[in-house]
């Protein structure tokens, strides 16, 4: 009986590198067809999604909300007016009032006196007799509670008893006569001196000052 011959060494399996990466590259190409597609129903914008510019804006129709915007405007710009002119109303009120209070603080015969000198000046043509007989300083309106008031001095230079006359214009900046106050006083003896009061009713604005317009003894 023949021994067996040796058995050679067994070569080695062949590696079939081939296949090996044709199902790698299968693979790979599955994975990223899977991204892709979830990419693309994820992410895509759908055929609405993808109108992003919108249609250019029309201006409103500013007719549908004048109205509606005018009358608030309307009623705010006559409630401003209404309240400004009762604020003026109340301040001229209280200048009037205030000046009351002096006028009566001063002489109680103080009215009965201006208004003999109101009759008094009704015939008087000119500027009167007794311009040289009258001179007017103003008073400081902290001693008049801010009223305005210029003191009236009366001189009688005759050797008669004799009643003065005066009347006062309160003018504004450009000289137009805002109120006219008149002021007298009566039985001033001979050599005698008396004062009274110019008193302004008008509110402290605008500004005004005191002008002698007439003077008459009588």
């Amino acid at each position: 009986m023949n021994p067996m011959p040796p058995r050679g060494k067994r070569r080695p399996a062949r590696r079939r590198p081939a296949v090996s990466a044709a199902l790698t590259l299968a693979a790979t190409v599955t994975a990223a067809a899977a991204l892709v597609s979830c990419s693309t129903d994820s992410d895509a914008p759908s055929a609405e999604g993808s109108r992003t510019v919108s249609e250019r804006p029309t201006a409103p129709d500013s007719s549908s909300f004048s109205e509606k915007t005018a009358s608030p405007l309307k009623s705010q710009a006559s409630e401003a007016a209404e309240s400004a002119r009762a604020s003026a109303s109340a301040a001229e009120a209280s200048a009037s009032e205030r000046a009351d209070e002096f006028e009566a603080s001063v002489s109680a015969d103080t009215e009965r006196a201006n208004q003999a000198a109101k009759d008094a000046l009704k015939d008087v043509d000119g500027r009167g007799n007794a311009m040289s007989d009258v001179s007017m300083t103003g008073k400081p309106r902290a001693e008049t509670g801010g009223v305005l008031a210029s003191v009236v001095t009366f001189t009688n230079r005759t050797d008669k008893t004799a009643d003065f006359a005066v009347q006062v214009d309160f003018v504004d900046s450009s000289g137009k006569t805002v109120e006219t106050r008149y002021v007298g006083t009566e039985n001033l003896e001979p050599g005698k001196r008396a004062q009274r009061y110019a008193i302004s009713h008008e509110p402290p604005e605008p500004k005004l000052s005191a002008k002698l317009v007439k003077a008459q003894r009588y």
